[in-house]
């Protein structure tokens, strides 16, 4: 298998079944880089690494009741990290070091298990914002569509020069705002295109193990 897989489901699938309401503006998505050229790319800056929270206790529901609800890190009220997704967290962002991609600025929807993933990156404390938001929640902030283009607004924004922003969010976001969708720890890098409907375009999806594969072929030697 590619170390840069496809999306599970493609997305003329969906289009052909009509599941995709948000098809008609869906972002552009350029080719997939080998994996010394991403790096290189990463390593100059200019993109969005937009990451699904890591892995959760999906013993654990969400019970949101009100704005807010969703901050609480408290396994009774709403779902959290495994342990095995804290660790998880950890080894990304030590890859990402190892391969001295420079982060300029993290930022993350309110949930805990977001929240705690953004940190446990270790590139800093995430600059938390219902502008990044679960659907499941979209309520809160004036609904789907309000949700999806405040997602869009922030993934258009060009990251510092010379550095990436990281954002750590939601799976069912991803596949609103980006069309894309991968499992928890997932990530999808993007880059501004002016052109785009979106403003923005996706340069590949990477799996939580990619990082470890390409730290192990690509990291420099110090």
């Amino acid at each position: 298998m590619s170390l840069f897989r496809a999306i599970r489901m493609p997305l003329l699938a969906l289009l052909f079944l009509g599941l995709a309401p948000w098809a008609a503006s869906v972002p552009a998505r350029a080719a997939d880089m080998p994996g010394k050229a991403l790096v290189e790319a990463l390593q100059g800056g200019g993109h969005t690494i937009y990451f699904r929270h890591s892995s959760t206790d999906w013993s654990q529901n969400d019970q949101v009741r009100q704005a807010g609800d969703w901050k609480s890190c408290d396994g009774a009220r709403m779902r959290q990290l495994s342990d095995a997704g804290r660790d998880l967290a950890r080894t990304i962002g030590q890859a990402m070091r190892a391969l001295k991609v420079p982060v300029a600025q993290v930022i993350s929807s309110e949930y805990c298990r977001s929240a705690e993933t953004a940190k446990l990156f270790g590139f800093g404390d995430p600059q938390t914002t219902t502008d990044i938001m679960n659907l499941r929640s979209d309520a809160y902030v004036g609904g789907r569509d309000a949700a999806v283009a405040n997602a869009r607004r922030i993934f258009a924004t060009p990251p510092p020069d010379g550095a990436n922003t990281i954002i750590v969010g939601h799976g069912n976001l991803m596949s609103a705002a980006i069309g894309e969708y991968t499992g928890e720890a997932g990530a999808v890098v993007l880059r501004p295109k002016t052109d785009s409907p979106t403003g923005f375009e996706t340069v590949t999806v990477l799996d939580p193990k990619d990082w470890q594969a390409l730290a192990t072929a690509h990291a420099p030697m110090d």
